[in-house]
């Protein structure tokens, strides 16, 4: 087992190395700048459109739904455990990189989401199926390259939701949360997590959102709030831990008094790496949600989508970071979600209570990456061999979270990294080669949406010289 442990954190490391950073923060900085710093200018827009009802439109469940779904596949894990195994890999300087990788990836998000509505199909039942397999075998010019991508990224997408972000590192860590908390034995958890999970995967899309819009805002609001308490009875250190963060992405050592063996390169791979984890810009899950809204219009769902990455880490991400950095528990020796269970524990005004809102909150937020990644993985299956292969799926998907809790935290963080990283190539592949289509998108909405804003304001303007020529 060792062996393959350390095999695989070789394959990680080549393939989460420099060119995958690099294409990945490229590709968001390329979209950041060509559409004129859209996720900053337009995300008020985008928190409007998040609620707007579209029930006439195509598509099968509505935007808010569709964002839920997709938040329930990215909030989990990776804004509880995966920001502490950041911050012990590559320090605090690893949260700023975070924020730099989602910033860019909402411009990345938003092109994905775009893209998904332009290039989406029904299915032989009825239902909308999009997502990257769609836009790149629609998309690319050179269609026996589209297809072979498409099938690529669905291969990759079968293996994350199977062995990586969808079955064991959820799974493991509701086992860790439930035994520590509840004192729940794991193989319990695991017979707990095949049944119910069967029973909402089998509703399909429908179901699996309708569960997940009234778990993710709760659990969301509860958490963030919980952190903001640990802030409030701590506000002293504010300043300075935002300080550390900032200094420590560029010297690592600055967080620990002295050298740690920490470089620069892994404070940025580990913060980017493990945001991505998070909030999956980039790597082409979120789309195949997105593809289900009901709505009209790329462009707003674009924007819609793109408040995920936003919430996830800018929001989630940011307020565990600052628990663990402000309590000081990466010195503490340990590792996971029991790092972030130490620093609300520290820092939480009653300290029982924080213990219960991490591990309750994980047992949450992981449940519903499962449900929303089997739902990924199914559409991926789907694509690759048609809908006689979604059964056996979900069969060897329920097996595998049976035998989550079992398995070792490192070894299945590292699976889950590799699987992510593989997605990611042909997704960003698609992505520039459509970038004209995501430009001029884009531009024809906002060209159409200000020549409206005008024409209402011009009709304003005479309706008052009307009314003011009546009265006089």
């Amino acid at each position: 087992m060792a062996t393959l442990s350390n095999a695989l954190t070789q394959i990680n490391e080549w393939i989460w190395g420099l060119p995958l950073i690099f294409l990945l923060l490229g590709t968001g900085l390329y979209f950041t700048c060509r559409l004129g710093l859209l996720q900053f200018f337009r995300l008020p827009l985008a928190f409007r459109l998040m609620f707007k009802k579209d029930d006439q439109k195509e598509g099968d469940v509505s935007s808010f739904q569709a964002l839920c779904t997709a938040l329930s596949s990215t909030i989990g894990t990776g804004n509880i455990v995966g920001v502490a195994t950041a911050i012990i890999a590559g320090g605090p300087g690893a949260l700023f990189w975070m924020w730099i990788s989602a910033f860019l990836g909402m411009a990345t998000k938003y092109s994905e989401g775009l893209l998904a509505i332009v290039y989406r199909q029904r299915d032989e039942k009825g239902q909308m199926s999009g997502g990257p397999m769609y836009y790149l075998e629609k998309g690319l010019k050179h269609k026996t390259l589209g297809k072979i991508l498409a099938r690529c990224f669905a291969v990759f997408g079968v293996g994350v939701a199977l062995l990586g972000i969808g079955t064991f590192t959820q799974v493991r860590s509701i086992s860790d949360a439930a035994s520590l908390t509840l004192h729940i034995p794991p193989f319990v958890t695991g017979i707990f997590l095949v049944i119910t999970v069967g029973f909402i995967t089998i509703g399909g899309i429908k179901r699996i959102a309708s569960v997940s819009e009234v778990i993710v805002p709760f659990m969301s609001v509860a958490y963030i709030v919980s952190v903001i308490l640990i802030m409030i009875t701590h506000y002293q250190d504010i300043l300075p831990t935002l300080a550390l963060v900032v200094q420590s992405a560029f010297t690592p050592s600055a967080a620990f008094g002295g050298s740690v063996g920490i470089s620069m390169q892994m404070a940025m791979r580990s913060g980017i790496s493990r945001g991505i984890f998070s909030n999956e810009s980039g790597l082409g899950s979120a789309p195949i949600a997105a593809a289900a809204a009901k709505t009209d219009s790329c462009v707003e769902q674009g924007l819609v989508s793109m408040t995920g990455t936003f919430i996830d880490t800018i929001c989630v991400c940011t307020m565990t970071g600052l628990a663990i950095i402000i309590t000081q528990s990466y010195l503490l020796g340990v590792e996971g979600s029991a790092m972030t269970t130490l620093a609300f524990q520290n820092g939480f005004p009653i300290g029982e209570i924080g213990i219960y809102v991490v591990n309750i909150g994980l047992l949450f937020f992981a449940f519903t990456t499962i449900i929303g990644w089997n739902y990924y993985g199914e559409k991926c299956i789907q694509y690759l061999l048609g809908e006689k292969a979604i059964l056996p799926y979900k069969i060897l998907f329920i097996v595998l979270i049976g035998i989550g809790p079992f398995m070792s935290l490192d070894f299945v963080f590292t699976l889950a990294d590799i699987v992510n990283g593989c997605m990611a190539f042909p997704n960003l592949i698609g992505l520039i080669a459509l970038r004209k289509v995501v430009v001029r998108e884009t531009r024809a909405y906002f060209k159409t949406a200000l020549s409206k804003e005008k024409t209402e304001d011009d009709i304003k303007v005479k309706h008052s010289l009307v009314n003011n020529s009546q009265i006089s």
